[in-house]
């Protein structure tokens, strides 16, 4: 079996086991967190369908990513998850998926799901199946140790990584998803940053119109806001086929958990970069 290797730990968080659990217990008892450690019901929620994570370094955007990861751990074991990430490296396809293999983490291995991924790519044309752009990509890597951390038991998941982020290309790979989920009970995460390196009170109003249009559920709107206000979330095409997907999964309610800034954690407003968390449910 093909193991991926990390390729962000060191960097956006630890490398061994005992200080990446503990930075994800602080992340989870930060002040910009919930506040909590959560812990699993015997009894899945199905009415949660996906969420919106962040994926900087965890201690500027950790806290911000466990408000999402509460709600998901409080909603029942999951058995698969879709994490829809950017390219950050231009290599690759337009869309890629991992099908086969497992990836790995210091916490351990993760399989990927290997039938819930061909079921995705087969609805759609657009998807490749290529290790190209999953080996330097940090945005569906870091998500994780976080899933790990809050699921006692394995998972699987599948990765999908869009360098093509336009709104049709969205649409179809979010019906894609949505498509192969349907009967599955997989939760869907999408990895996105937002405005980068603006000073603070910039961000928090360009991200504040962006945020409101995911929020209502309207990927066309949500994209036009990304281009005509020049926000420069590196994952909108993530979110946006997760808003897709998540409509047609019957989510009727979008809802921010929570918003900051690199600012907020740092104490420099001069440029700063945005981080938020969100859910979708029936």
């Amino acid at each position: 079996m093909k193991t991926r290797l990390p390729a962000a730990a060191g960097s956006f968080y630890p490398d061994n086991e005992g200080e990446l659990r503990t930075q994800i217990q602080q992340c989870f008892l930060h002040s910009l967190g919930p506040g909590a450690i959560p812990s699993i019901p015997s009894e899945m929620n199905e009415d949660l369908v996906g969420l919106v994570v962040p994926h900087a370094g965890y201690q500027y955007s950790g806290p911000i990513a466990a408000h999402s990861y509460y709600k998901l751990a409080i909603a029942g074991m999951r058995q698969s998850v879709v994490i829809l990430g950017p390219n950050h490296s231009g290599y690759g396809s337009g869309v890629s998926a991992n099908t086969s293999g497992e990836w790995s983490t210091p916490l351990g291995e993760v399989q990927v799901d290997s039938e819930l991924g061909g079921k995705i790519v087969k609805n759609s044309g657009l998807i490749d199946v290529e290790d190209q752009a999953h080996k330097s990509e940090h945005s569906i890597e870091v998500q994780l140790p976080f899933l790990q951390f809050i699921y006692p038991r394995r998972f699987r998941f599948v990765p999908l990584c869009m360098m093509l982020q336009d709104l049709e290309t969205s649409k179809e790979v979010g019906e894609a998803v949505a498509r192969a989920v349907e009967e599955s009970g997989a939760v869907v995460l999408a990895s996105s940053d937002w405005t980068h390196y603006e000073p603070q009170e910039k961000a928090v109003a360009k991200d504040k119109q962006a945020l409101e249009a995911v929020a209502a559920m309207d990927p066309a709107d949500f994209q036009r806001t990304i281009e005509e206000k020049m926000v420069s979330a590196c994952g909108y095409g993530p979110v946006t086929a997760l808003i897709h997907a998540a409509r047609i999964l019957g989510a009727k309610d979008g809802k921010l958990l929570s918003y900051q800034t690199s600012g907020d954690v740092t104490g420099d407003n001069t440029s700063v970069v945005g981080y938020a968390a969100l859910m979708f449910t029936k």
